[in-house]
């Protein structure tokens, strides 16, 4: 494969509060685990985010604790970095939004926009709090949506139903600063002209998906915005934090901070060009049209990366300006939940990122949450499943393989890599399966397959375990010397490749491990063939992978705010349950759907009725394999189309602890349509 240039970007944090375990397990380590391997690959790639640090919410944090705005980022910016520090996340440049370097970019942007005339100003009414004497920002108001009555709605959007509508439409407004109600008043802004583009970016993200295959869950996110259909949309705000108004005589007004905060990566990798003291380092990547360029996020994200990002860049590029290049791909993540429920601050349900590495190493974490990342579909984080991957896989699987081959060479070898001799069948199979390995894994990780690829590397320390068991060392050192140095020689390959497979994942562990072994990476590709030639020295091991005590992982649950089962506020009543409508249904067609790797097409059979469901069971269940099953199915599912294909139910299916999905069936002998109860 040839090598490539690589700009990487991981989404800015909003430095108002701590990072937690599903922000990294969002947008950080899958980018650093993709970065990692890279690096490894010989690619030339960098590596970019920073914090993002205007906007409300840090005035309204500023506000309660009667302090600057820069407090707070100062304080937060400082947690992040060192969290990600800790974690061992491998950014080339953290930066942030207050610096110069970004308000600079930040207005560069506007005025290209503005001196154009691409940019409308509008005057609209906005709700103002006249005790306060100042606009309100969304955030600062409350109110009932006029949609779905949702009494904690924002002026302009429902956090509870997502519908989008002008402040004059809330319901019963309040002024979260002073508590009284606000009055409507005339305001103007700048307007993006968003929806100009829309058929350029529909053409655009349709293009690299049929180049690159994007998510199923990022393509359909963006359909669903093209299908309510793009509108004008405000580069400006009336707030005193943010990027200042860069036009004469215009006071009061900050640029937007969906419009700025995305022009951190380009200004972050701006300042990594002045520290690296090379000025034009940005432009070989930024200004390069042969850039592959991969934005990772979390999910709520996906619209500012894939359609408001992409089209102010079409906007600079339709100048006379040099080009910038647009994402290839935005991996978007789900949400990590934690002991099933959302992360909640003021519940105390969770744990921030920081006070985890301050009780357990980086690795355990990254490795829990590498081989659990919500790729698909939400996932959770519980306390007894980072416990049993620490202890029953990093500990008794990787870690006990690398442990009983370095002692057996030591105790038997003098700490010196033995020779191989008359390779039979097994020890033949070995080698040949390592070697294959580094491809194997390169698969998954180039379609950002991580957590696949991460549960796959274990399954090679499993191999490593059953090879070294089946050979048993311990009786060929008494009766063939020679035949146990040559196990112990195809162990100490498989320990070299699956340190420089798993370096991506748990770097510091990797990093021990290329010390015992007394040697060095090589590149990817490499990692697979013989690295440790006979007579080679090695180090002493040390233990990799401590167990974790159960006392230790109860004290943690005992100071969740509640236990682990639902609150009020979740739970829902005997008759919302019985309004769902389960059924048995029997398929009877199955196809793939052309363009997706996730999706199956299946026709189901229900009592007397036929009908079409679009399941995401494609990468665990061939088409051929599901005619015939008895299926269970939410007979009662407002249809939804899927890639062009309507989808009239769902079938219910669960996750296995290999991260693949198993659909739920029934006994053949159970009639089709029978209600399921």
């Amino acid at each position: 494969m040839a090598k490539e240039k690589i700009l990487v970007t991981s989404a800015l944090p909003y430095v108002n509060g701590a990072i937690h375990l599903g922000h990294l397990s969002g947008a950080y380590l899958p980018g650093d685990i993709y970065v990692r391997y890279k690096r490894l690959n010989g690619d030339e790639i960098i590596y970019i985010c920073g914090s993002d640090e205007h906007g409300v919410p840090i005035t309204i944090s500023a506000d309660k604790e009667g302090v600057s705005p820069k407090v707070i980022i100062d304080r937060y910016h400082k947690l992040a970095y060192e969290t990600f520090k800790k974690f061992g996340m491998s950014f080339d440049n953290y930066s942030r939004t207050s610096l110069p370097i970004h308000h600079e970019t930040a207005k560069e942007f506007f005025l290209e926009f503005y001196n154009k005339g691409l940019l409308k100003e509008k005057k609209s009414l906005q709700f103002y709090d006249k005790k306060n004497n100042m606009y309100l920002p969304d955030r600062y108001v409350e109110g009932t949506c006029p949609n779905c009555g949702f009494e904690e709605a924002r002026s302009d959007e429902c956090e509870n139903c997502g519908k989008l509508y002008y402040p004059s439409e809330l319901k019963n407004p309040k002024s979260k600063i002073s508590g009284e109600v606000p009055v409507l008043k005339e305001t103007s802004h700048w307007y993006f002209p968003l929806g100009e583009f829309q058929p350029r970016l529909e053409k655009y993200i349709n293009s690299m998906n049929e180049k690159y295959g994007w998510k199923d869950n990022v393509m359909q996110y963006n359909l669903s915005w093209f299908k309510e259909g793009l509108k004008d949309r405000a580069v400006t705000r009336d707030l005193d934090w943010g990027v200042k108004m860069p036009i004469k005589d215009v006071e009061g007004k900050v640029l937007y901070v969906w419009f700025e905060a995305v022009l951190g990566y380009i200004s972050s990798t701006k300042e990594y060009s002045e520290k690296t003291n090379k000025p034009d380092l940005w432009k070989d990547y930024w200004l390069d049209p042969k850039t592959k360029y991969v934005a990772f996020i979390g999910k709520d994200n996906i619209v500012f990366h894939c359609i408001f990002f992409p089209a102010m860049l079409m906007a600079w590029n339709d100048g006379e300006n040099e080009k910038y290049c647009l994402p290839q791909n935005v991996p978007a993540n789900e949400f990590l939940n934690f002991e099933g429920k959302k992360f909640s601050k003021s519940r105390n349900w969770g744990i921030d990122g920081i006070d985890f590495l301050n009780l357990f190493p980086a690795d355990p974490l990254r490795y829990a949450l590498a081989s659990n990342l919500p790729e698909n579909r939400d996932t959770d984080f519980h306390w007894k499943e980072f416990q049993a991957r620490n202890n029953n896989e990093l500990a008794d699987i990787l870690g006990n393989f690398i442990n009983r081959t370095f002692t057996f060479v030591h105790k038997h070898f003098n700490g010196l890599v033995p020779e191989q001799f008359n390779l039979n069948k097994a020890d033949k199979d070995m080698l040949k399966l390592i070697a294959s390995y580094p491809e194997k894994i390169a698969g998954y990780f180039e379609h950002f397959k991580l957590k696949d690829g991460t549960n796959e590397i274990m399954n090679l320390a499993r191999e490593g375990n059953k090879y070294f068991n089946d050979s048993e060392p311990w009786n060929t050192i008494k009766t063939d010397r020679n035949k146990c140095g040559t196990t112990l020689n195809i162990c100490l390959q498989a320990i070299y490749t699956l340190a420089e497979l798993f370096e991506p994942v748990i770097p510091f562990s990797s990093e021990k491990i290329f010390k015992m072994l007394n040697s060095e990476p090589t590149s990817w590709k490499k990692s697979g063939s013989e690295n440790l030639p006979a007579g080679h020295k090695l180090n002493k091991a040390e233990i990799l992978f401590p167990k974790i005590e159960d006392k230790i992982i109860e004290e943690q649950i005992a100071k969740l705010g509640t236990d682990s089962s639902l609150e009020e506020e979740d739970l829902i009543s005997y008759d919302d349950f019985m309004k769902t409508q389960l059924q048995v249904a029997e398929v009877i067609e199955a196809d793939n759907i052309k363009k997706s790797k996730k999706l199956l097409k299946l026709k189901v059979r229900l009592g007397e009725g036929e009908r079409q469901v679009i399941a995401g069971i494609a990468e665990s269940y061939k088409a051929e394999d599901m005619v015939g099953k008895k299926v269970i199915i939410v007979e009662n599912l407002q249809p939804a189309k899927l890639m062009g294909q309507v989808s009239r139910g769902m079938i219910l299916a669960v996750e296995n602890i290999d991260g693949k999905l198993e659909v739920l069936t029934v006994n053949k002998n159970v009639k089709n349509g029978t209600r399921v109860t």
